[in-house]
């Protein structure tokens, strides 16, 4: 059970509120789930930018290579050649390597997990809110209605976790080639695609940290500064 307050809004723009809620009270812990067609599609200008402004929150993105929500659409993130209802012929696309795109931009924290490993998801998730600033975490999530070849089984054929391998989650330029294992160039597999923090760096300080404005306090905490309401009513009425 979880003691959390919840917000949804348009389909794309989940970033740009979270944006909005870790300004207007950065005393919150903010955690961000939504798909690959919004996180990586849609809202993929959002991530950029919250990526390298290094705002503080976690942005889970369940990542079935699909649109599995508006009937199987191949995604940013789908495989080229992919058959789907609207392409027939496969799709065009090269797949997006959201975590090479996350790096290029200076994201401090990215890491992928495994939905049917729940227990390395957890510890990657709380890893992640205890983090600094902006933490991505690219969840290998199977849609087994519009994608079945990427079905569980597919994945735990291929997926390890970079920790067992003493990989160092420090070196940028390392995790950068780890970030190409999968896709890889060509936006095809390896035949290896690792989990766990790919990436992380807690000495950049977090966008909320360097705001003037809130050194006094979270905005939604902090008093009130208004006019006289004479000011207001005269506004009122000029427009009116």
């Amino acid at each position: 059970y979880m003691h959390v307050n919840g917000l949804q809004g348009l389909h794309g723009r989940t970033l740009a509120m979270a944006t909005g809620v870790k300004l207007a009270n950065h005393g919150l812990k903010v955690v961000c789930v939504h798909g690959d067609g919004d996180g990586y599609g849609m809202g993929a200008n959002h991530m950029l930018h919250a990526a390298r402004r290094n705002i503080g929150f976690v942005d889970v993105v369940q990542n079935n290579h699909v649109y599995g929500l508006t009937k199987g659409q191949y995604s940013p993130t789908s495989k080229l050649g992919f058959v789907t209802p609207t392409s027939p012929e496969g799709a065009l696309d090269r797949a997006l390597n959201p975590l090479a795109l996350a790096l290029s931009q200076g994201a401090t924290f990215v890491a992928r997990g495994f939905a049917a490993d729940v227990n390395h998801l957890t510890d990657l998730i709380a890893t992640a809110i205890g983090h600094r600033g902006y933490a991505l975490i690219d969840v290998l999530q199977p849609c087994v209605t519009y994608n079945k070849g990427m079905d569980y089984d597919y994945w735990r054929e291929r997926v390890y976790k970079v920790e067992d391998e003493g990989y160092d989650p420090a070196d940028r330029e390392a995790a950068m080639r780890k970030a190409w294992e999968y896709p890889s160039n060509s936006g095809e597999s390896t035949g290896r695609v690792p989990l766990g923090i790919i990436y992380r760096d807690e000495s950049v300080p977090s966008y909320e940290e360097q705001v003037s404005t809130l050194e006094a306090g979270p905005l939604a905490l902090q008093p009130m500064h208004t006019r006289p309401a004479a000011d207001y009513r005269r506004l009122i009425d000029e427009l009116y």
